[in-house]
């Protein structure tokens, strides 16, 4: 077997073969319904879970003692409204216009509603209060899997659907974040094997990632133990503190390296997810794929989480596009990059800041967003003119001197921005002033 067929073995037709013979009793078994009736055992347990835990946590951010009666309640209501959503999205057809035209806002409404009584009323009793703060803790991450469910109703397609086919992709075994790893039903059930070879196609790729999560894993580990610790190499929040204490050309080693840092924390991650889901048989596309390759700001974009990138093209970009700024294009564009990019990648963390999102805390959302806002505006302006570049650009295959310098040159523009979306307490100013450092000032 050759490098190139052993790095690609998944799709060798022999190996294919191989692994048919030796499991064809569970490829024969797990037929698209008996997975979905699986994965919905499972999300089953998640649905009770993950409130649970999650609640918990604020309660004791917030000095209370936890208490599991609190979280089953609140696990109880939420499957409720999962269970009304489904129902509604079947009936989608004969909802009001404005909910038809607008469903994702009518989901996300709910949420601000719940923060408004919360702000405004400030329930004492402990039972209601955790009530309230575990739902709006949650929700964030069944809205935008719900979104996608409303997706599905405003395409027609909801018709013939049960609750098994939802029920595994709301709540999904695999984990993860807010962000749907696999989108929905439509992308799912595109990306499904119908059949034992594909089935084994499938799992084979999952095994592919699970292997490559391994390896990112190592290097991640090589990474921490010979640079970060053995080499010296200071990380960003050390430098954020005191970036007098290192010379200018570590400073941007250092950028560099938590680039790669970061990326290769987020391969781990979603190559494991997605292993998992490929595994089941959803063969879907990875979450993280070469994006320390990519030769322009927007291919990184589309390569280095895919699925968040979905979420905002989905949910912001496209919205945006169809509806507005018809007769010029350019800002047609613009418009929907700044609502996909800066709009929705701040509010999408917004509904993140738990403690303070509950409590009603505005200078701390400030404070915990201020970076992140710059940050935001940075990367939606670069995707922007990435795009506009490559519009112009010829489609032609570029010297290799020119394609590292491409390179060199997304990698240097993803580190600068990522001093403002790096996850450290550091002030707005101590990260503007680490940067004009980088720069000599």
């Amino acid at each position: 077997m050759t490098l190139d067929q052993l790095r690609h073995f998944h799709k060798e037709p022999t190996v294919i073969a191989a692994w048919q013979r030796a499991f064809a009793p569970l490829l024969r078994w797990l037929t698209p319904l008996r997975r979905r009736l699986l994965l919905s055992c499972g999300a089953i347990v998640i649905a009770a879970k993950y409130p649970i835990e999650h609640l918990a946590r604020i309660e004791r951010d917030l000095g209370l003692t936890p208490n599991v009666l609190h979280g089953v309640a609140v696990a109880l209501v939420l499957f409720g409204f999962v269970l009304l959503c489904l129902f509604v999205a079947k009936r989608f057809g004969g909802l009001p216009a404005i909910v038809r035209r607008h469903p994702q806002i009518c989901l996300h409404g709910i949420l601000w509603l719940l923060l408004a009584f919360l702000w405004t009323a400030k329930p004492q009793h402990p039972a209601i209060r955790a009530l309230l703060f575990g739902c709006v803790i949650a929700l964030p991450f069944l809205l935008w899997r719900l979104g996608y469910m409303m997706f599905t109703a405003q395409r027609g397609k909801m018709t013939g659907t049960r609750l098994r086919d939802h029920l595994f992709y709301i709540f999904p075994i695999w984990g993860g974040s807010d962000t749907p790893y696999g989108k929905g039903l439509d992308y799912l059930a595109a990306n499904e094997a119908r059949d034992e070879e594909a089935l084994a196609k499938s799992q084979l790729a999952g095994l592919k990632c699970f292997l490559l999560a391994g390896m990112w894993a190592i290097a991640k580990a090589l990474l921490a133990a010979y640079v970060f610790t053995g080499a010296g190499v200071p990380r960003l929040g050390a430098m954020f503190a005191s970036p007098d204490d290192f010379p200018i050309w570590l400073c941007w080693l250092a950028l560099y390296l938590e680039l790669v840092w970061a990326v290769l924390a987020l391969a781990i991650t979603g190559h494991i997810i997605v292993g998992w889901l490929r595994l089941f048989g959803f063969h879907v596309f990875r979450n993280t794929y070469k994006p320390l390759l990519a030769e322009s700001v927007v291919e990184f974009w589309n390569r280095y989480y895919y699925y968040f990138k979905e979420l905002l093209v989905n949910f912001f970009f496209f919205p945006t596009f169809t509806r507005h700024f018809k007769t010029s294009p350019r800002l047609r564009i613009c418009a929907a990059v700044f609502m996909a990019a800066f709009v929705g990648n701040i509010y999408y963390h917004w509904l993140r800041l738990d403690v303070a999102l509950v409590t009603g805390d505005f200078p701390a959302m400030w404070a915990a967003l201020q970076s992140r806002v710059f940050y935001c505006f940075l990367l939606a302006l670069g995707i922007y003119v990435s795009m506009q570049r490559d519009k112009t650009r010829a489609k032609t295959a570029r010297p290799l001197a020119r394609r590292a310098t491409a390179i060199f040159g997304v990698w240097t523009f993803f580190s600068i921005i990522h001093i403002w979306a790096e996850k450290d307490p550091a002030p707005f100013i101590a990260r503007v002033q680490f940067f004009l450092g980088l720069l000599g000032f």
